[in-house]
């Protein structure tokens, strides 16, 4: 392992848009493990997010501000660069399913070869929120009725629903 990186500094990264209770979960479990996690935000120049890279700091700062461990920020280009940058010697992942280990298999071989100092540790997702994706919330935000509030809840911590759903009205007017 190259000497500046910290084995007791993880990061985790992701689009968090938006973040979900699975990932507050890992984000949690990870704090516990790590003396230091970074949660990394990507920006993906090709993809069309919900959230603007500053709003997703902003919520998931507010939401993991009781994390003293924990920092949240926002970067491009490879993970794998971002955890070398942060001096992490960690790269911290949630796996949900069978199709999430196999996608993460194949990421952690080319990190490993792309810097082979870094780690990569897994959790896995606690069984309430294994079924939660970003993509499924943003479904139920679009296009669920006069309860999207209340049922955005069960995935979703409390400070991100207001913010999604001013989005989409936004986007209906």
């Amino acid at each position: 392992m190259p000497h500046n990186l910290d084995p007791r500094h993880a990061v985790y990264a992701g689009s968090f848009d938006p973040m979900t209770l699975g990932h507050v979960d890992i984000i949690t479990r990870g704090a516990r493990v790590f003396d230091r996690l970074t949660v990394g935000i990507g920006i993906n120049p090709d993809k069309e997010p919900l959230f603007t890279p500053d709003e997703r700091v902003d919520l998931m700062s507010r939401v993991l501000s009781k994390l003293p461990n924990v920092d949240v920020v926002c970067f491009e280009g490879l993970t794998v660069d971002f955890v070398r940058e942060r001096e992490a010697a960690v790269m911290l992942r949630g796996v949900r399913t069978v199709s999430d280990i196999e996608t993460e298999f194949t990421l952690t071989l080319a990190n490993r070869t792309l810097e082979p100092g870094i780690e990569t540790v897994f959790l896995m997702a606690s069984e309430k929120f294994s079924h939660i994706s970003s993509t499924l919330i943003k479904q139920i935000a679009r296009m669920g009725g006069d309860a999207t509030a209340a049922s955005l809840g069960e995935f979703v911590p409390k400070e991100v629903i207001e913010p999604m759903l001013a989005k989409y009205r936004k986007g209906s007017e």
